[in-house]
């Protein structure tokens, strides 16, 4: 519609004489584009975008539509013939406009939800059996075309793994993990996933890559090489994070939100190779490089994405390919960057990060991780607690995080809280959960802004696992964490109220609640807390690596007060020592490895 509609100057003068236009950027707002978008799904039945909503001057909503076309297509308007049948009615039936918006705005606030039941055991088993009937058993994956990458609930399925020991479960992330990997939806030179598969076979791309997809999933695949080592794991959790270090990090340290899908106005144009491009580029190699990439020619123009469905037979001969490849693709036009900083993303990427640092022994991501912290603590947060959403160039913006952005980055600084052992960390962590706590809930209600925020027609609560995770399940994993530090009752019943926002979908959609399903096996599962004493780095690899994701691990020297978990644990013989513990009650410390997998494993 863009190129189509807004663009064209007719259009644009028609709008301006009879419209106030305003366009949002739902990144920027996402409490604005909720409203509307679930506007949009209660009148019309879908939702998406482009999405066009047509609202009174009090902003109630009287008509919403997606995709209207420029010129007449079978049973659709066009989008010049709406704005007419629309301007007319303003002139002729404004009541009946007012009666509409009044209508929609009560039915949507009719609609915020109760406070749900708990995610008992039997509703885990039951979500397992749920996503095994909606498993792809041949493309894998769940549902059919488009596919998007269902991160959080392969965290879910992994972390029901830990517990359980599902191979059920393990096999559909395996399955999934290899199908993505090895398709045209992951980029086999440089590493990071694109947003979608426009297929049910994970070979065709929508090519634009975000943050939020990269981060979710450099964390699932570091769990899944955390259980089972498997090398292609390893592989894409390092070339992911070095992707987001090499493509998405922004000169004050924070990550960009997203790269564009077009380049020059053409659709992946960065991204695909026709087999005459490389034989002109490979010499000898190409035809090798066209059977193992299946280069076969059936993309646009005569083009393909590169797929790697199997491991080559010559790794260095690959290897030389990709250095030729990915020099010649450095020559065309770049897509654009959308250079925002948005403070939940960061979070993501944050936790992500520290966490593979440890894991796969990189310390260059947490020091990325670490960086990207302080950019959202010195330019988001100011001095009265109020978190901003964007930053851009190191200037933040003037839209107020939504609950999103407090739960997330707050679960990025009780992440880095363990693996630096900084416990300012754990303090800024408190403050932004406690702003929850006091603005984001009502009547056991946990809505999507502050009730010091901007008032909106109606203030959106959503549940649902999407794209990224909601603003509550990401809240019950944070307060989660933080009882889990610091041993309150408050944020353990605070985690619990939160999670249970998420109960009505793990019962019927649970693709749709992968968040706070994972959520639900930490809680299942104990939680463990893991205190470690002193300076040890295989103790806190071990623990992050072999403890269940979830796991509130904390670090620092003997007499580190300020961090509960820590208080009053000390040196075994003058070594470091590790402190298995739930609920604050500790077996004997240990302070070998090997002792420490041992002491996890007998805690599950």
């Amino acid at each position: 519609m863009a190129h189509e509609s807004f663009e064209d100057e007719e259009t644009a003068a028609y709008l301006n004489e009879n419209f106030v236009c305003v366009k949002v950027d739902r990144e920027e707002r996402p409490d604005v584009d909720a409203i509307y978008m679930q506007a949009t799904v209660a009148m019309t039945g879908h939702g998406g975008w482009p999405m066009s909503v047509f609202l009174t001057p009090t902003a109630e909503p009287f008509f919403c539509g997606t995709y209207f076309p420029s010129e007449p297509r079978p049973g659709m308007a066009t989008f010049r013939q709406v704005l007419e049948s629309l301007a007319e009615a303003w002139r002729t039936k404004r009541q009946q406009i007012d009666d509409i918006g009044r209508s929609v705005v009560d039915q949507l606030g009719a609609r915020a939800s109760a406070v749900q039941g708990a995610i008992e055991l039997p509703a885990l088993d039951r979500a397992v059996e749920l996503l095994a009937m909606d498993f792809d058993p041949v493309d894998a994956g769940f549902g059919s075309a488009p596919k998007f990458p269902p991160s959080m609930v392969l965290d879910f399925l992994l972390r029901h793994h830990r517990r359980t020991g599902s191979e059920n479960a393990l096999t559909m992330v395996a399955q999934t993990c290899e199908r993505m990997a090895r398709g045209g939806m992951y980029d086999q030179l440089a590493g990071g996933f694109a947003r979608y598969s426009v297929d049910g076979q994970w070979v065709i791309p929508h090519f634009e890559k975000m943050l939020y997809d990269n981060a979710l999933l450099l964390d699932v695949y570091t769990h899944w090489w955390a259980i089972t080592e498997e090398p292609l794991a390893k592989r894409v959790a390092t070339e992911t994070a070095d992707f987001l270090l090499a493509e998405l990090r922004t000169p004050e340290g924070g990550f960009a939100s997203a790269l564009d899908a077009d380049t020059e106005g053409e659709e992946g144009l960065y991204y695909v190779w026709s087999p005459e491009e490389l034989r002109e580029l490979l010499g000898d190699d190409a035809d090798w490089v066209i059977d193992l990439c299946s280069v076969t020619g059936t993309f646009e123009h005569g083009t393909s994405v590169l797929q790697l469905r199997r491991d080559p037979e010559d790794p260095a001969r690959w290897h030389k390919a990709q250095a030729v490849l990915r020099n010649a693709r450095q020559a065309r036009t770049y897509p654009g960057r959308d250079d925002k900083v948005v403070a939940a993303w960061n979070g993501l990427a944050i936790t992500a990060l520290a966490r593979a640092g440890v894991v796969l022994e990189k310390p260059e991501y947490v020091e990325a991780a670490v960086a990207a912290a302080e950019l959202v603590r010195d330019v988001h947060l100011d001095e009265s607690g109020i978190l901003r959403r964007t930053s851009r160039d190191g200037k933040v913006g003037t839209a107020h995080g939504v609950l999103e952005d407090y739960a997330a980055f707050a679960q990025a600084c009780l992440t880095l809280l363990g693996v630096t052992g900084n416990s300012s960390w754990l303090r800024i962590a408190q403050a932004l959960l406690e702003r929850v706590l006091g603005q984001f809930v009502a009547d056991g209600i946990f809505y999507d802004t502050a009730g010091d925020a901007e008032t909106l027609v109606w203030r959106p609560q959503d549940a649902t696992d999407n794209a990224s995770p909601s603003g509550v399940s990401l809240a019950a994993e944070a307060l989660t964490t933080l009882a889990s530090v610091t041993g309150s009752a408050r944020y353990e019943e605070a985690a619990q109220q939160a999670l249970a926002a998420s109960s009505a979908l793990a019962d019927r959609a649970p693709r749709f609640a992968g968040r706070g399903l994972a959520v639900a096996e930490t809680q299942a599962g104990g939680p463990l807390e893991i205190a470690i004493v002193g300076e040890s780095g295989e103790l806190l690899r071990t623990a992050l690596k072999d403890a269940p994701w979830g796991t509130a691990v904390v670090s620092g020297e003997p007499g580190a007060d300020d961090v509960p978990l820590l208080a009053g644990r000390d040196l075994v013989g003058g070594q470091p020592a590790a402190y298995v513990c739930q609920k604050f009650t500790c077996r004997l410390p240990v302070v070998l490895p090997e002792d420490l997998r041992r002491e996890v494993d007998s805690a599950r």
